[in-house]
């Protein structure tokens, strides 16, 4: 990370603050004086101030059940930002991990750690994300209570989105109702999921998502928790060893 977010992340000195005290020439970086507030960084670096070791705060994972009409965002816009709804220290220190539409509702993903975030969402490991997807248009097939066959073949073999060089990577559909299918892709175009109905001549009414790889939106409406450290750690990948999920 960038020097000055780590100084950030380990003391009280917000970003400013932090870039005037490297500016001063008070913070070393493994015995050398860095006065470049951009300069990246590691946390097995040995990083003083004023001849003090600093030591990053535990990372934080939080699991949020995003309302309709909300962004995400760490301002408000046009709609309330998520954060209104999220009641931690240093809220402006945590980013969203693979963010939804003012109009889509569910599980979404908040961390500090933004190694991790890139991780979850990279495309290369291919993390499940399942979205339970309301639609204008019946998707039965010919026989009713059935999931029309054509469309999950087309869905599997991937689509030629408008504007896009490769079609998509291979979706499953599984019925619900005439008007209601889960869906399960492996990557996070802009606004992909709305695009691959519009694209076979639906329309997506709304849209949830109900889980991010092993883990499940399984609070209320509105409300979080934290991610135990196995959900943490279950994609595949790790991130530093101590984890902070209470505080």
């Amino acid at each position: 990370m960038r020097l000055d977010k780590f100084v950030c992340k380990s003391t009280r000195l917000d970003r400013q603050q932090a870039a005037l005290v490297i500016a001063a020439g008070d913070v070393t970086v493994n015995g050398n004086t860095i006065v470049d507030a951009n300069i990246q960084v590691h946390e097995s670096n040995c990083i003083k101030l004023e001849g003090a070791r600093l030591v990053l705060r535990p990372f934080r994972y939080l699991l949020f059940n995003k309302p309709i009409d909300t962004l995400c965002s760490n301002v408000d816009g046009d709609y309330p930002s998520i954060f209104n709804l999220i009641d931690v220290p240093n809220p402006h220190e945590l980013h969203i991990a693979g963010r939804l539409d003012a109009d889509t509702t569910g599980l979404v993903l908040i961390t500090d750690d933004g190694r991790w975030s890139f991780n979850v969402f990279n495309p290369k490991y291919q993390c499940q994300k399942v979205y339970r997807v309301t639609l204008r248009d019946s998707i039965e097939g010919e026989r009713s209570g059935e999931l029309d066959r054509q469309l999950m073949i087309r869905f599997k073999q991937g689509l030629a989105l408008p504007g896009e060089a490769k079609p998509t990577l291979p979706a499953k559909l599984q019925y619900v109702s005439e008007h209601e299918v889960l869906l399960t892709i492996s990557e996070g175009r802009y606004h992909q999921v709305k695009r691959m109905f519009a694209l076979v001549g639906n329309r997506v009414n709304a849209l949830h998502r109900e889980r991010v790889g092993e883990i499940q939106c399984d609070v209320a409406c509105g409300t979080w928790r934290y991610l135990s450290a196995e959900e943490v750690q279950g994609f595949g990948f790790s991130p530093l060893s101590e984890l902070d999920t209470r505080a």
